[in-house]
């Protein structure tokens, strides 16, 4: 069987996935399915003769995945190949038998080919820096010396520790105060450091200290007990922090650690497009959103943008998520492939008959090992439910509900895990953005939730109690474009289907979408905020004293109302589904003064007015004429102040500048008026010549 242009091998995994072949290839237009019963073992000739043949090809089973692919390699065919898993997520559950529209989803979704992100590579020659205090701290460093280059540093006194008889492992006393860097490439600011005195005798004793020493590692291991030196400690490459009470957790650190040296390559999680990041503009502060998202502090404040540090982020997608205009955006994978799998999936779930589909979003670490748990000790998945895994749930933003929304999801539930504990922040602000949306145009609250159950069963009793929202008629947008365009695009079309359709939706406080209210009773018209706004949606009309907003493309960052002098301005956030969001409106509009010497227009007529009232009797403007001066142009103003007669920078009458071709051409003239004086007396040049 071929799915857009793929073998497809499915097995039902020794008869317990109970699949109908009739009825699953009138689900594939008629095709012949084979269904394979034994593929992994007593079949695998199956699936060697499809990769001797060199088709890419999908194998419906993951469980086998590392056999199947020693079994290509030693065949020495060259298929493409990915796999897909329909027993867990499909097959073995109480509702297996509803579930081949589910099946056909499933594998559809299988046939497309992620693209690939970039990389970036961690060197570590395997120096680590052991720190701790007490003789177990020493003991530890001693045990990792055989494999790697290790430093001892101990926090606190050494009272207690019985001086080395061979001081095999380097150590030293001193306290870090700080700690930069990742993998390959850490630098501990050490105060109180000091080497231990050689001649100690009972206790190991140092003598005089220095403060901020660097020390350099590729590895830290913090044996301290304490609170760890780098935000989300479980996510910093090379950095170890083990509970010093429990010896399994701190032998499974030494043993991980002398695995670390060599190359390392992690992925480019964030591309960075600084020229849609609102931040900063001015020197004032719009946006921190992924800032304050960030779990690791790989993301730091510049000067009208952010910095993130590839090495330290550890790809959760929180500011991804929280993003307004797409500046930040997450690349495993890249592009806008997760919007071709959203709509690929509920396509096809819907063309094989499918309804009421609830979108199941999950990573591949907790969220898989739910799901088996489920399938394998539980009812397994309900039937309408479609397991979509990514990277990290925290990458997924309001964007992504609203597209999965737009392509015909009736629910989506998003499972949160362990790893996710205190860096939810980011989802449960896009969730609140989206239930604003659903509520507000009539599809009812609870459309998109967080399910952070640890327990499997509890899991399974939530999704089968899920009460699927009225149907939303699929959407044929494509989700090309940027971020706030495939929103957008996403958003029209929830509004056009809405059962309660309103043209102003409110939205809550600090909402990335939204329009400004200006009092322009006081605004003077001085364009700070146009110069200010990063997004374009404040413009102004180089012809006239004028400025206007589209409001589509503010993302309420607030620079406006920041910079703004005569503080007038105010955010709205809300979402304008009426064609006036989507073009740019007058704000306000003066008639330019005209300048009263040269009459060119220049400035805003009420402003000229406002500073002649305000600047009237000051000491700089005593009487009417200094006054008018105000009321020119700049050129005409300068030449104002240099003809008057008293002023003390008035020079004299600037002379002439003689040139080359003045000299020349009197040269010729004086030439003349010899010629014409010799030809009045009758000389020439010759009686010249004699008479000399």
């Amino acid at each position: 069987m071929k799915v857009n242009g793929k073998t497809v091998l499915l097995c039902d995994c020794e008869g317990t996935i109970g699949i109908d072949e009739k009825s699953l290839a009138k689900l594939f237009d008629g095709q012949d399915v084979v269904l394979n019963t034994h593929l992994c073992r007593s079949q695998i000739e199956n699936f060697s003769k499809v990769v001797s043949d060199g088709e890419a090809m999908i194998v419906a089973c993951t469980q086998e995945a590392p056999l199947f692919i020693d079994v290509a390699a030693e065949t020495g065919g060259d298929t493409p190949m990915s796999f897909t898993n329909i027993r867990e997520r499909a097959g073995w559950s109480d509702e297996a038998k509803s579930a081949l529209p589910k099946i056909k989803a499933l594998i559809s979704e299988a046939t497309l080919d992620a693209p690939l992100t970039t990389s970036v590579v961690m060197n570590s020659e395997g120096s680590v820096l052991v720190y701790g205090s007490g003789q177990e701290t020493i003991d530890i460093a001693r045990q990792l010396a055989a494999r790697l280059d290790v430093t001892c540093l101990l926090d606190g006194g050494g009272d207690d520790i019985q001086p080395l008889s061979l001081m095999d492992v380097p150590i030293f006393f001193g306290h870090i105060s700080s700690l930069n860097g990742h993998l390959g490439a850490f630098e501990a600011k050490v105060d109180g450091y000091a080497p231990p005195q050689v001649s100690s005798r009972a206790g190991l004793n140092h003598s005089d200290t220095k403060d901020g020493v660097t020390l350099s590692t590729d590895l830290l291991l913090d044996l301290t007990g304490g609170d760890a030196l780098v935000p989300a400690p479980e996510k910093r490459d090379g950095y170890f922090h083990p509970d010093t009470g429990n010896p399994a957790l701190v032998q499974k650190a030494l043993f991980d650690l002398v695995d670390l040296i060599g190359e390392f390559e992690k992925p480019r999680y964030i591309t960075y497009d600084k020229d849609i990041c609102v931040h900063a503009r001015s020197a004032q502060v719009g946006c921190n959103r992924c800032i304050d998202a960030c779990p690791t502090s790989a993301i730091t404040p510049g000067n009208e943008q952010v910095e993130i540090d590839p090495y330290i982020c550890a790809g959760c997608g929180s500011c991804a998520s929280v993003c307004p205009t797409g500046a930040a955006k997450y690349q495993l994978p890249a592009g806008n492939f997760l919007f071709e799998r959203i709509k690929l999936l509920l396509d096809s779930y819907r063309d094989a008959g499918g309804t009421d589909p609830v979108l199941l979003v999950h990573d591949t670490r907790h969220g898989e090992d739910m799901i088996s748990t489920i399938a394998r000790a539980g009812r397994g998945l309900p039937a309408n439910v479609l397991p979509f895994a990514v990277n990290e749930v925290t990458q997924i933003g309001f964007d992504f509900f609203a597209v999965a929304l737009g392509y015909g999801a009736a629910n989506i539930a998003v499972l949160t895990g362990p790893g996710n504990r205190g860096e939810t922040d980011g989802l449960e602000s896009q969730l609140e953005l989206m239930e604003a949306v659903t509520s507000g145009l009539g599809y009812g609250p609870g459309r998109v939730a967080i399910v952070d159950h640890a327990d499997p069963d509890a899991l399974a009793e939530f999704l089968y109690q899920m009460d699927a929202g009225a149907v939303i008629e699929a959407g044929g947008f494509i989700a090309l474009g940027g971020k706030r365009e495939i929103a957008n695009l996403a958003l029209n079309h929830l509004h056009e289907q809405a059962p309660e359709p309103v043209d102003i939706l409110p939205l809550p406080a600090a909402a990335p979408f939204g329009a400004i209210e200006v009092n322009t009773s006081d605004c003077t018209l001085c364009l700070s905020c146009v110069s200010a706004c990063p997004t374009g949606a404040l413009k102004a009309n180089p012809d006239s004293p004028q400025f206007t907003f589209t409001e589509t493309t503010c993302v309420q960052c607030g620079l406006c109302r920041t910079i703004c002098p005569e503080s007038v301005i105010t955010l709205v956030p809300r979402l304008n589904f009426t064609g006036d969001a989507r073009s740019a409106m007058v704000v306000k509009e003066e008639e330019p003064f005209a300048c009263i010497k040269c009459g060119e227009p220049f400035g805003v007529k009420s402003s000229i007015d406002q500073m002649v009232e305000k600047l009237s009797g000051h000491s700089m403007f005593p009487d009417e004429k200094a006054l008018d001066r105000i009321k020119m142009c700049p050129d005409c103003r300068v030449f104002d102040v240099f003809d008057e007669a008293d002023t003390p920078m008035v020079g004299g009458t600037r002379p002439k500048i003689v040139t080359t071709e003045d000299y020349l051409k009197e040269r010729e003239n004086l030439r003349e008026e010899a010629r014409d004086f010799m030809e009045e007396h009758g000389l020439d040049d010759t009686d010249d010549r004699d008479e000399s």
